[in-house]
């Protein structure tokens, strides 16, 4: 009798940017528990055999979709405080830099949920350079508002974080419906005003 079992091809050309897509696209859906390569190669109409070649398996998988994530993180914080312009304040660049990022988590709360819970996973390195790659830009506003004078001197880095862990927070309360959507830009110009206004050096009396 002829094999009348379904052929898909091992691969085609875009395949691992086609399955982070389907995996993202399930993320959003499902959330990360039921991602399967199996599952996702069905989706791309490819072998079950053929995503194996870009990821060892299902943990490879969810990593490469952190990094991306990380990546398409920092391509859009960088985006949005360039579009201020270098010569503008450091009250607008961070605002512009809270909000991308608030913006960011919350239209893509699943992603960022995997993103937060795999950059600090043992053996994750690539996941925790895209990571750094894109947070590092807040420590680069700070330390440029510090050269000229208009943040107290401390570590660049633990300032960022003050910064970075309040807006996180917010995103955090608006993802899990403690808050409404309609307060965000409010509660982010909150966060970047009362940010500055702590860490700007004290007056001379």
């Amino acid at each position: 009798m002829p094999d009348t079992t379904e052929r898909r091809p091992y691969h085609h050309g875009n395949l691992r940017t086609d399955l982070l897509a389907a995996a993202e696209r399930s993320l959003r859906a499902h959330g990360a528990e039921q991602l399967s390569l199996r599952d996702l190669a069905r989706d791309v109409g490819v072998s079950h055999a053929a995503p194996r070649r870009h990821f060892a398996d299902r943990r490879a998988l969810l990593d490469a979709l952190a990094e991306s994530g990380f990546m398409r993180l920092g391509a859009e914080l960088r985006a949005a405080v360039d579009g201020i312009g270098d010569g503008s304040d450091l009250t607008a660049r961070l605002h512009a830099f809270a909000s991308a990022y608030v913006r960011f988590a919350t239209e893509n709360a699943a992603l960022t949920g995997l993103m937060n819970s795999s950059k600090h996973r043992p053996g994750a390195t690539a996941v925790a350079e895209a990571a750094a790659a894109a947070f590092g830009q807040i420590s680069d506003l700070i330390e440029e508002g510090q050269e000229r004078g208009e943040l107290e001197g401390d570590d660049p880095e633990e300032i960022g974080m003050v910064l970075y862990a309040t807006i996180l927070g917010i995103t955090t309360m608006l993802n899990s419906g403690m808050i409404e959507s309609a307060r965000l830009e409010d509660l982010v110009s909150t966060a970047v005003t009362q940010f500055l206004r702590g860490a700007r050096p004290a007056e001379p009396r």
